[in-house]
């Protein structure tokens, strides 16, 4: 993987340069870094409260690819839209919700951000500008150039970030939705996750593309590929796409090669990959690690870290005891938010 994230070198599918590549500022990464040790050891107690039977119904953690939605957030501003998939609570930390609002939802109760209605999969903040997780495979792709289209009509310059994963890139939805975002120029970021595996099928056996930041092309879309594991690269990648969305220039797709380390939910052993397949991804990959490595090296000490890492695993402990001392909904819950009548 090379510092774009190409994995393959021929020219036909070989992804553009980045332009303007300035790595994140010294402050930028230590805010990178904190984000994306509070969103691994989030999963991490979310996998394990879990296994104790607290979260009830799906469960698909983020651990892996935290540098992607850190790094694109650390590009968007007040005002833009994110919008994503089932695998969404990195998303929801990223975007400024409450740890403590999170797993309270993940545990079904009153003081989730959905009140206890929505679980893991179906989140939501208007205030945060988070229009969920959605749990039907691609359906958030269409809603998102709707957001895009609402920024268009009422004349702002927000732009609306919309994360899919590569096994929802070949949905027909999916580029239904391409096709309209280019012919009306909307201002949408399409965010290929692309983790190498959709539930228990490697990309390859599930995608003729090789090439899928060039899925845009038949509609002029541009793209990149980018190493979804480099929140320098990331964050450069996001900035590029947006300003372009900023400048009224339509819509843009980006390609984030990553890595899930766990199954793709909880209930999936992953016996479809080799164990040292992960063990080289943590190893020679890790976002964290890469992220650590450059602070090290920017004259931050261990003892500075250990700060970071220590602030996140409180506030999630603390997130932790909250969601589990939390009320239930009430049964009156069942009848609310059905209808808004306008």
């Amino acid at each position: 993987m090379d510092a774009q994230g190409t994995t393959r070198p021929d020219a036909e599918n070989a992804a553009p340069a980045l332009r303007n590549d300035a790595a994140l500022s010294t402050e930028a990464l230590i805010r990178a870094y904190h984000d994306m040790v509070l969103i691994r050891r989030f999963e991490e107690k979310a996998g394990q409260l879990y296994g104790m039977g607290l979260i009830g119904g799906f469960c698909h953690l983020y651990i892996g690819q935290e540098a992607v939605v850190v790094g694109v957030q650390a590009a968007l501003k007040e005002g833009d839209e994110i919008i994503t998939s089932y695998r969404d609570h990195g998303h929801m930390l990223a975007a400024g919700m409450s740890a403590r609002g999170v797993m309270a939802e993940l545990l079904g109760r009153a003081t989730g951000h959905s009140r206890g209605k929505g679980g893991s999969m179906h989140m939501f903040s208007r205030e945060k500008n988070f229009f969920g997780g959605h749990g039907i495979v691609g359906a958030q792709v269409s809603l998102g150039i709707g957001l895009a289209l609402a920024n268009q009509y009422r004349g702002n310059d927000n732009v609306a970030a919309v994360y899919f994963g590569e096994g929802a890139s070949n949905q027909g939805q999916v580029f239904e939705s391409f096709n309209l975002a280019a012919l009306h120029r909307l201002p949408a970021v399409f965010i290929i996750e692309n983790n190498r595996y959709g539930m228990g099928t490697s990309v390859e056996r599930a995608s003729a593309s090789r090439a899928l930041w060039r899925n845009g092309e038949p509609w002029g879309i541009p793209g990149l590929q980018v190493d979804g594991m480099d929140v320098n690269a990331v964050h450069a990648a996001a900035t590029q796409a947006v300003a372009h969305c900023r400048a009224g220039k339509g819509p843009y797709l980006i390609e984030m090669l990553t890595y899930r380390y766990r199954g793709h939910s909880m209930s999936d052993p992953a016996k479809y990959r080799k164990r040292e397949e992960v063990d080289e991804m943590r190893r020679k990959h890790d976002p964290i690690e890469h992220v650590r490595v450059l602070l090290l090296e920017a004259g931050l000490g261990e003892a500075e870290l250990k700060a970071l890492d220590d602030e996140a695993k409180a506030v999630v402990a603390d997130a932790a005891d909250f969601a589990q001392s939390s009320p239930e909904p009430d049964e009156s819950e069942l009848y609310t938010d059905i209808l808004i009548e306008a």
